[in-house]
């Protein structure tokens, strides 16, 4: 069975979701950053797996629910903290961030029987998602990241290593007020839709001004 990793920042107020501010303020910034991660969290739990781990730059706080190992980030760009998580897992694992609150249980329940990587491409160009039937951390290791054409030069690296991949839907992850917007109305009923609703609509409606 697989190994679910979720990599996440602690949601403090001017460490998490900054490309948020403005419209919001540093703190409803970090309330949105933590609403998504307990999403995604309980979306985990949730999802049948041989593990749960969240690979966590800060400290664990409430809103960790049980089930889950807690594995410091390492240092480094994205590139080497992503590839650290996966040098960790020694069989079938899949790694998500915490920013697409809208993910089900049924998104990551994967099998590997036919193929040997999952791949989740993002709108902005990135992934939400990368499972590997074997992890290598060279996969990663040298990715440009946070640029529009990760998620290609990603999943390209996938291919030139013979790997068999499987594409997962594309999906948005919350950068933006209008990614936040956009997101909640995919999931009515989270509770980033919910935090978000709190949020100050004097505040929100500046967002695309």
């Amino acid at each position: 069975m697989t190994t679910l990793l979720v990599i996440a920042k602690e949601p403090r107020p001017g460490r998490v979701k900054t490309r948020l501010t403005p419209p919001y303020t540093p703190a409803e910034a970090a309330a949105l950053a933590e609403a998504a991660l307990v999403d995604t969290l309980r979306t985990v739990a949730a999802t049948p797996a041989h593990r749960r781990v969240l690979v966590l730059d800060g400290a664990p706080g409430p809103w960790l629910p049980p089930g889950f190992d807690v594995a410091p980030q390492c240092a480094g760009g994205l590139d080497e903290r992503l590839a650290n998580a996966f040098a960790g897992c020694a069989g079938p694992a899949l790694l998500i961030g915490m920013d697409t609150p809208q993910v089900t249980p049924e998104l990551l329940t994967v099998d590997f029987a036919d193929c040997d990587a999952y791949f989740g491409p993002a709108e902005d160009g990135g992934f939400w998602a990368l499972g590997l039937a074997r992890p290598d951390p060279g996969l990663l290791r040298g990715v440009p990241m946070s640029t529009p054409t990760t998620g290609a030069v990603q999943r390209e690296r996938l291919l030139a290593a013979g790997l068999r991949v499987r594409d997962l839907p594309r999906l948005r992850d919350v950068d933006t007020a209008a990614d936040a917007r956009a997101v909640a109305a995919l999931a009515p009923h989270s509770r980033f839709a919910a935090r978000l609703a709190c949020c100050s609509p004097a505040t929100g409606g500046r967002a695309d001004r």
